[in-house]
This record gives structure tokens, C-alpha cells and sequence, in this order.
């Protein structure tokens, strides 16, 4: 299989090459070139099979050879043994249609273990038959950071930067990030929002010198492999309640896009799925934009879901290049408005397809509030902020006899503050993560500067 940057200019590359690469050359983002399908009876079969296997049948289908099957097979069933519930993403029923994906039970308690734990070892194996160095750089609202800290530590060959905002994620999430104390883990505190970060990371990416000079690799989703990693739950969650016979709709708690773009590939694969629901806080851009076709970026505020504090959602430039019938003038020129003026206009035909597949809400922090405290005690089910968001704008959107399935994205031990002024129920965090917050941290703090975290990370780099 070859993958296509969406801006056109950017080489064809198999999945080795934008398992390493991660942000195309050009500045895009990589799709593949066609979409594999996935036929009904293979679906209908999923029901009934370990997750791990699952995922060894969807992700080869875009690893298509690159990675031997044997070897493929073994680092799912390795990635998916670290996850506390044998299921890895089992379904809770809340009521009638209503239904949690619970995607915390990984080694860091966020969703972003699904993916991560199998691109560590897709990494690594790579590395290991080249005999080659990398480095590994990602921004992170919260928890990408903290899950690619967690699969990269202590490997060899690896070095793993992550920048995050400082002020800006949970005290949890930053500890799960700087107390780790392994010597190949560098966390960056930046002075500004989120978007500043992934600003940086895209600027370090597109510095092609510094690209080829320090072999860098990028964990966000941006890489395609992480939103492979993501696609295998909507998969294994939508066959559970009937599918392919039977259509399942999903709201997403929604930052980066990726999450939700990986429900879209499902459905391109061939998933019978009704409607994917994007939920924001009150940063709603992506809201904004359903509503009227125009994308605007607005000041980023700070939430007690941080990790959807965004106004920059990168994977949605795949999104708008689907949309657009793969038109990669046409995504230059988006987002060359956006670069320039902070906005741009979605054309008609474009914007009518995007609404045909989502639908989009957004639940303010009062909404939220409630949503946490209803929920605990009409289900017994206690959600974390971005978790409420999703079963906030859910009921908008559900339809009788469709199941609809809010994705659970964090534990809510990780954001316990936000959820005992809800609850006043302090939520406890699993067994190993009593201590975290008493540890001691390491990490360096750095101006909203590119040249400030380039000397950061050379300097670290020239330590190994």
C-alpha cells in the first residue's frame, strides 16, 4: 500500500516510511492512497475474537507486507497485554442505546495507550533491523505526551522531546509525564497553549536539515500509524452491538481530530456506522465550522478538559481532504488562508459531505459539571471532563433503535479537581498510581520559541 501527502508534493511512501516520518515533507499529512475494505463477514466475525487479533487484521491491511506478518502478530499481542482489562476497550451500557467505550484501561489510563503501545513496538522494530538512531518529537495537550513517554521509555535507540503547554495540563498528566526519571525521556514546558506546541513540533518537522541530521519521528497523530492503532476499537466496539447488520453512531470527545478521523476510516472501510459526533468544549471550533462552513481560529480557553484546549485541529485537513475529492491544490490553498489569515471558507459541496458523516456540539463547563454528577448517579459510572463533554452532546444527537456509543477517553482519577467539585467524590487512581503526584519531577521550561527548544534538544541529543 502507498500513502499520499494532502498537499501533493510530497513523495509516495510505503508504511515503514510515514511510520518514521510522521509529517510529510510538504507540510501534509499522510492518507492512504486507497482505502482497504473490510467485507461484512470479517466484521460480524469480530464479535466473538480477542481484541489483539482484531488488530493484527486491521492494521495489516495498511502495514500490507511492509512488516511480516509473524512479527506484525506478536508486537499486537504484546501492545494489548499491558492493558489492565483483557478486553482492552470493553463497552459499559449507561441505558437503553446509550453506551461507554472505555479506552483508559492502558498503562497511562488515557485512549492514547491504544495507539501508542503498538507504535512503540512498530518503532522499535524498525530501528532494530536498520541498526538506526531516531528521535522522537510530539507536542501534547495532556495525555499523548504521558501515553509516548510511557511505550518509549527506556528503549533503546530513542530519544523521546515532548512539548507541552505549561499551566496547561492536569498535575497528573504532567507528572505522568516528568517523573519517570529514564534517561531517554526529555519533557519541555512551553510558555504558551497547546496550538503553540504542535506549532513548534510542525516548524522542527519542516526543518528538513534538523529532520534528516537528528532522524526525526513524530507520535502525534499526525503519524498515520497512530490513527491506524485508533481504528481497531470502533471496529471491535460497533461489531459488539450488531454490526455490520445493524448501524452504530459515535460522539468523540474531540481535539487533534485524530480520534474522530479514525471513526471515518472505519466507515470508508466499510464499517456500518449512522453518525460520528464531534464534541468539544468550549473551544468549538470544529463545531463553529459544521455550523457554518467557515473554519476561525479564536484564543484558546483553558478548560478543566485541557486536552481538547485546541483551536488548531490538524487532522482535519485529511478530513477536508476526503471532502474535496482529493484535491491537493485545493488543501494548499486552505491552509495557506489559514497560515496567513487564521481562517478560511469551506466550499458548498465540500462542507454538505463533511455534514452528511458528522454532526458536532459543544457542552460548556457548567454542562460539564452536571453531566459528571448525573451520570455517577444515575449509572454509577463516573466520568472524566472530556468523557462528560461526549455524553453531554451525545443525547443531541441520539436516535431511537441506534446505538450510540460516547467514547470514554481518561480515567477520571487524572482529573480528579474537575470531578470531585462535581461530585464531591474524590475519584481514587488504580494501584501503582497512589504516589504519582509526590514524585519528584524533571523537566526544562522554554520560551513559545523554535530556536529556544532546538537548543533543548540538541543539547540533550549531544549528551547520548
Amino acid at each position: 500500500m502507498e500513502y499520499v501527502s494532502t498537499r501533493g508534493t510530497a513523495p509516495r511512501l510505503g508504511f515503514r516510511g510515514v511510520l518514521m516520518a510522521g509529517l510529510a515533507s510538504d507540510g501534509g499529512l499522510y492518507v492512504p492512497a486507497a482505502w482497504p475494505q473490510v467485507s461484512r463477514e470479517a466484521i460480524a466475525g469480530f464479535r466473538s475474537r480477542p481484541y489483539a487479533e482484531v488488530a493484527f487484521d486491521i492494521v495489516r491491511l495498511f502495514v500490507d507486507g511492509d512488516i511480516a506478518d509473524d512479527d506484525l502478530h506478536a508486537m499486537c499481542r504484546a501492545a494489548y497485554a499491558t492493558f489492565a482489562d483483557p478486553r482492552v476497550a470493553p463497552l459499559r451500557q449507561l441505558a437503553t442505546d446509550r453506551y461507554v467505550l472505555e479506552l483508559f484501561h492502558g498503562p497511562t489510563l488515557a485512549f492514547k495507550d491504544v495507539a501508542m503501545q503498538l507504535l512503540a513496538r512498530l518503532v522499535e522494530h524498525v530501528l532494530a533491523e536498520t541498526g538506526e538512531r531516531t528521535t522522537i518529537l510530539g507536542a501534547t495537550s495532556g495525555d499523548t505526551g504521558a501515553a509516548a513517554i510511557e511505550a518509549f521509555r527506556d528503549r533503546d535507540n530513542i530519544d523521546v522531546f515532548i512539548l507541552f503547554p505549561e499551566g496547561r495540563v492536569s498535575p497528573f498528566q504532567q507528572r505522568q509525564m516528568t517523573t519517570t526519571g529514564a534517561a531517554n525521556v526529555h519533557p519541555i514546558a512551553v510558555k504558551g497553549t497547546f496550538d503553540d506546541c504542535q506549532a513548534l513540533v510542525k516548524q522542527l518537522f519542516g526543518n528538513a536539515a534538523l529532520r534528516s541530521e537528528m532522524s526525526l519521528a513524530g507520535v502525534n497523530s499526525i503519524n498515520w500509524a497512530r490513527i491506524v492503532g485508533q481504528i481497531v476499537y470502533y471496529f471491535t466496539a460497533a461489531a459488539e452491538l450488531g454490526a455490520p447488520e445493524r448501524p452504530v453512531s459515535f460522539t468523540v470527545p474531540t481535539g487533534n481530530f485524530g480520534d474522530i478521523f479514525a471513526g471515518y476510516a472505519a466507515k470508508r472501510m466499510g464499517l456500518t456506522v449512522d453518525k460520528l459526533v464531534i464534541a468539544t468544549n468550549v473551544n468549538d471550533i470544529l463545531a463553529r465550522t459544521l455550523e457554518t462552513g467557515r473554519y476561525d481560529l479564536k484564543r484558546v480557553t483553558a478548560t478543566t478538559s485541557p486536552s481538547m484546549d485546541i483551536q488548531v485541529s490538524s487532522n482535519f485537513e485529511r478530513l477536508l481532504f476526503e471532502a474535496y475529492g482529493r484535491d491537493a491544490a485545493a488543501i494548499r490553498a486552505l491552509m495557506g488562508a489559514l497560515a496567513r489569515d487564521g481562517s478560511f471558507d469551506i466550499a458548498a459541496a465540500p462542507l454538505a459531505a463533511i455534514r452528511r458523516d458528522f454532526a458536532a456540539g459543544r457542552a460548556d463547563e457548567a454542562e460539564v459539571a452536571r453531566t459528571i454528577a448525573a451520570t455517577s448517579r444515575a449509572t454509577g459510572f463516573l466520568p472524566d471532563p472530556h468523557t462528560a463533554v461526549g455524553l453531554a452532546v451525545a443525547e443531541r444527537f441520539a436516535r431511537p433503535g441506534i446505538p450510540m456509543v460516547s467514547l470514554a477517553t481518561a480515567h477520571p482519577a487524572k482529573f480528579s479537581a474537575a470531578v470531585e467539585a462535581a461530585t464531591c467524590r474524590k475519584p481514587e487512581p488504580p494501584h501503582g498510581f497512589t504516589d504519582l503526584l509526590t514524585k519528584a519531577e524533571h523537566y526544562v521550561t522554554v520560551a513559545n520559541d523554535i530556536a529556544a527548544v532546538e537548543r533543548v534538544i540538541r543539547a540533550r541529543t549531544e549528551k547520548v
